[in-house]
């Protein structure tokens, strides 16, 4: 049986959302904030093919040779309001989880409301919950990285 699980987070940022966007869409910004503190995702470890079909990889580095690779495909891009993703193959998962990202940018007075949507397959609700709290750190640093 299939479990799935999913979740949004909203984030409100004091910046334009073409700023956001890039955050999320070029390798040079997508490095400073992608990941956990405890780890660094260097800009020439990340693959971003921002176009329907498009892959997107990142590789999150660690001490003593620890590594972790995510990525998946981009479905849908409307530059600056929307990317749609996945991660690993949500149509074919085999057994290991997979996910779709919906990521919607709304612009107003200046701030960009950010919502962010994932829906899990091979995902219970306790890893959907550990998945939720690594990308409220992830957007935590998005913050700083967009104050910066």
């Amino acid at each position: 049986m299939t479990q799935t699980a999913e979740y949004e987070i909203t984030r409100v940022y004091d910046a334009p959302r073409e700023a956001v966007y890039a955050a999320w869409t070029e390798p040079e910004r997508f490095s400073r904030w992608f990941g956990p503190r405890m780890l660094s995702t260097p800009v020439g470890r990340i693959v971003l093919d921002a176009r329907p079909g498009g892959a997107w990889q990142a590789t999150l580095v660690g001490e003593d040779g620890f590594e972790a690779t995510l990525g998946g495909v981009y479905r849908e891009v409307r530059a600056p309001e929307r990317l749609v993703l996945t991660t690993g193959d949500p149509d074919d998962p085999g057994d290991g989880p997979a996910s779709v990202v919906t990521v919607e940018l709304t612009e107003a007075d200046g701030k960009t409301e950010m919502r962010f949507h994932q829906f899990g397959v091979n995902t219970d609700e306790a890893h959907a919950e550990q998945a939720k709290a690594g990308w409220v750190e992830f957007f935590d640093r998005l913050g700083e990285h967009l104050a910066a």
